[in-house]
Formats: C-alpha cells, sequence, structure tokens
C-alpha cells in the first residue's frame, strides 16, 4: 500500500516510537482512510510488541527509552483516533 509520505507505515510506527517523527492532524491530513486505518493497525502493533519485550529491571535508561516509546506511540494513536473521529472515520 503506497502512501504520501513514501514510506511503509510500519516504518513510520518505529518513527514514532523513536520520536523522528511527531503525529498531528497536520500529518494526517495527506492519509487516506485505508492508509489511516493500517497506521493505527501498525501503532497498535509496534505498542504490542513494546510492551512484550521483557521489563529491563535494574537499567533506568531503558526503562526510560521503553516508557517514551509507549508514551509517543500511545499519543500518536490518541491524535489519529480524534482525527478519524472528526473526520467520520471508522478505524477500529
Amino acid at each position: 500500500m503506497a502512501n504520501p509520505r513514501g514510506k511503509s507505515l510500519k516504518s513510520i510506527a518505529r518513527d514514532v516510537r523513536d520520536g523522528y517523527s511527531a503525529v498531528n492532524p497536520l500529518f494526517l491530513k495527506a492519509f487516506g482512510d485505508d492508509d489511516l486505518k493500517g497506521l493505527h493497525a501498525e501503532l497498535e502493533k509496534c505498542l504490542a510488541e513494546i510492551r512484550a519485550e521483557k521489563f529491563p529491571h535494574k537499567d533506568p535508561a531503558a526503562i526510560r527509552e521503553r516508557n517514551l516509546g509507549l508514551q509517543r506511540l500511545y499519543g500518536a494513536s490518541m491524535v489519529l483516533r480524534n482525527f478519524a473521529r472528526a473526520k467520520r472515520i471508522i478505524i477500529v
């Protein structure tokens, strides 16, 4: 599936997790209905992958990185859901 950003949806989700790109309504404006659904699915998969990893006990830097990634992905998911709701697009 081609999207307007020239990247796969999986790589966009990874970029959001790592903090290289931020999801906001202007970013999402170029996506179609199917692309929004696919991006939401990839964000949820990425969230599940991070949660499935073993928790890094006794490593504050790894804990911080993990929590920042979860926070970025969850925030992007919320922005995407609200954007889709405003455009009357059913995501889930």
